[in-house]
């Protein structure tokens, strides 16, 4: 089980890379593929499969930051901003959007168990581009809730959950603090209130 341990061992040295921090080459289709198959293993109650993952290619950026502006100005931000928002579209090497239907009434599956796949998946996702090199973040923000953007990418019964921006990492990954295992897990002592 040598083998095992320094998976997890590596593993346990995957953070949240920022796209400052990430240069070429981004992920290939083929890295995105293996990514998108290796969140297909995500506890999936019902076989829902309640979450997809869209590519948006270079060729796409300026299409996307014009989206993303207008949904900055129809918020009414300064004229900066919309700026901002717009140059947001071209951060990162590669750029995937996750997409989520999460459905209402299925028998034996509530939509908190939905919500933990997509979730899951995420995180599988993440974990495939670190195995494969890569650094990652997931980023959500306004532009997820934008009507019109969730209208680019969704059908009408999906949410788009969040971007995943992905690229070749510049430098070491770092905690932002201290890992405190002990307040992620504890033991069930029954008639005791649950330690905070």
């Amino acid at each position: 089980m040598r083998d095992a341990a320094e998976v997890m061992a590596f593993l346990a040295r995957r953070f949240s890379v920022g796209s400052k921090h990430l240069g070429p080459p981004a992920p290939s289709e083929a890295h995105w593929t293996a990514a998108a198959a290796l969140a297909l293993r995500a506890p999936d109650h019902g076989a829902l499969r309640p979450f997809r993952f869209v590519i948006v290619g270079d060729e796409q950026r300026a299409l996307l930051a014009e989206l993303f502006a207008q949904d900055a100005a129809r918020r009414g931000r300064p004229a900066g901003d919309v700026a901002g928002a717009r140059a947001r579209a071209f951060l990162g090497p590669g750029l995937v959007a996750l997409v989520g239907r999460v459905r209402d009434g299925v028998a034996d599956v509530p939509v908190t168990e939905q919500w933990v796949c997509i979730g899951a998946a995420l995180m599988n996702f993440l974990n495939a581009l670190h195995l494969m090199g890569f650094g990652a973040k997931a980023l959500s923000g306004a532009s997820v809730r934008d009507p019109a953007i969730r209208a680019a990418f969704c059908e009408p019964d999906e949410t788009l959950v969040a971007w995943v921006v992905a690229g070749t990492p510049l430098r070491a990954a770092h905690p932002k603090g201290d890992d405190e295992v002990a307040a992620a897990i504890s033991r069930w002592r029954p008639g005791r209130p649950l330690a905070r």
